[in-house]
């Protein structure tokens, strides 16, 4: 492939790394950001809410990969004329950050599957299991962390497969850039499928610190996620997938990531330890 991969996201926790993933293997990837930098020769201004932004962004690319509008309850009207225009100027490609929480149809990122799916023959969307990245940096189950030694949750003893985003990253990378397309949905998780109370008590053991899981109802949630900054049509949604690991849906892993990229998955310990 040597057309340009277009990377949306690119400042963000998987696009950073996957525009260093193609680039390191002598592609050439641009970064499409709403603040791209000004060093970087194939970085480009790139906004959801601006249409106008797009054709420069799709120029003569083969594939793209796809993040969705972050914090949009329904980025579905964002992101249907970006797709339609890369259908019709030649995308070849499509890698669509989606989740495992998400099926195909299903409202938001799972009508954006759909369209990926139904506009391009290479299409492969990437369904990962919650981000290890939530533990650190900006976002309020950090924040809760950091200032009341607490991780608030709506999901009881429910478990998931915690995955770091430079895993779903690397498989990213490989579903781009691979000569033949690869599935067409990939479920990504990490190791270990653990709950939010063995999460705390690795956070504990690696702070030094006592860490307690706090368990409240997704209504309580929903308003906590408000007040961190969310929409509340936004903290809903988020609230109702804490409900969902709660009933059991989440508990899994896969062999995926190391299947795709040769390499084990990082654990949440060596990611806690590193972060």
């Amino acid at each position: 492939m040597t057309d340009p991969i277009l990377v949306t996201g690119a400042t963000g926790n998987t696009g950073v790394s996957v525009v260093a993933g193609v680039r390191d293997r002598g592609l050439r990837a641009r970064a499409a950001s709403r603040h791209p930098d000004p060093a970087d020769p194939d970085a480009v201004a790139f906004d959801w809410a601006d249409a106008g932004t797009f054709p420069a962004a799709l120029d003569g690319v083969g594939a793209v990969y796809l993040v969705a509008p972050v914090g949009a309850a329904d980025p579905v009207p964002m992101v249907r004329p970006f797709l339609e225009q890369a259908a019709t100027g030649g995308v070849r490609r499509v890698v669509l950050l989606s989740s495992s929480a998400v099926r195909r149809g299903e409202p938001g990122l799972g009508e954006i599957h759909d369209l990926v799916a139904g506009l391009f023959a290479e299409a492969t969307v990437l369904r990962p299991s919650w981000f290890m990245q939530n533990f650190v940096g900006n976002h309020p189950l950090a924040e809760s962390i950091r200032h009341a030694r607490e991780i608030v949750t709506a999901t009881g003893a429910g478990r998931l497969g915690f995955i770091d985003a430079a895993d779903i990253a690397a498989t990213a990378v490989v579903a781009l850039t691979a000569r033949e397309p690869v599935d067409a949905e990939l479920l990504l998780t990490g190791p270990e499928s653990l709950s939010y109370a063995d999460a705390a008590a690795l956070v504990s053991d690696v702070l030094g610190v006592p860490v307690r899981h706090v368990d409240v109802s997704t209504a309580e949630l929903a308003r906590r996620l408000t007040a961190a900054g969310y929409s509340a049509e936004f903290s809903a949604v988020l609230a109702g997938l804490d409900e969902r690991i709660r009933a059991g849906e989440q508990d899994f892993v896969t062999s995926t990531v190391r299947d795709l990229t040769g390499c084990p998955p990082t654990s949440l310990r060596h990611f806690l330890a590193e972060h």
